[in-house]
């Protein structure tokens, strides 16, 4: 029996990137490019206007990136599935994609072979992921849950991420400094950090600690 043919359309604002996509999948009898374009913005106009099978997206895009483009497509239009393919695989892009309703996040090192099936697979609704992404998500799922912080050590946290110093923390919350940096010794001992930042960093990864604006450098 003949493979069903996928109507899809691809976003990835490299040009050439895309192009070569584009072409790579021209040849493939049972994949149709219905459409092509460079931001998240259009791909979700894109599939308004089509209703593809599948979106192909990149992950880091102007005007609307891939995760959001991935929440609106699931949202207004779930006949069509989502495939991220990127070149970043880190637990925080994957959680995020996955979370918006992304049904597959490939790595652009992959295959031809590889992107074709994977494309078939998402396009009917198979969870398809890169060996890769798969190893980290399962070494994530094996580690021990993260120690929650307590309200008084996530303020402290939060206060560090604004740049405050120890004094300026304890004038903040009205805490002596010797007890800022008790509760910042248990903080470390929960993340298995060694430092501030770190500590932060890795508050924020797990979702202990909520964004806003922080920036290490």
């Amino acid at each position: 029996m003949a493979e069903v043919r996928h109507r899809i359309i691809v976003a990835d604002d490299h040009t050439v990137m895309r192009a070569g996509l584009v072409a790579l999948l021209a040849d493939e009898p049972s994949i149709d490019v219905v459409g092509d374009c460079g931001d998240g913005r259009a791909a979700v106009g894109l599939v308004a206007q089509l209703r593809p099978d599948l979106a192909v997206l990149d992950l880091r895009m102007p005007v609307l990136g891939g995760v959001g483009a991935t929440a609106e497509i699931s949202a207004a239009h779930p006949g069509t599935r989502v495939l991220i393919l990127t070149t970043y695989d880190t637990d925080a892009e994957i959680e995020r994609a996955v979370e918006a309703g992304a049904t597959g996040y490939l790595l652009k090192d992959a295959s031809r072979e590889q992107l074709v099936a994977a494309i078939h697979a998402a396009a009917r609704g198979e969870t398809v992921l890169a060996p890769r992404v798969a190893q980290r998500l399962v070494a994530r799922m094996r580690r021990p849950a993260p120690a929650a912080l307590t309200p008084r050590e996530a303020d402290v946290l939060t206060a560090v991420a604004d740049g405050l110093s120890n004094a300026e923390i304890g004038a903040r919350l009205h805490i002596a400094e010797a007890t800022v940096k008790t509760h910042l010794l248990r903080v470390f001992a929960k993340l298995d950090v060694s430092d501030r930042t770190r500590a932060v960093v890795v508050a924020l990864e797990q979702g202990l600690l909520r964004s806003h604006g922080w920036n290490p450098e």
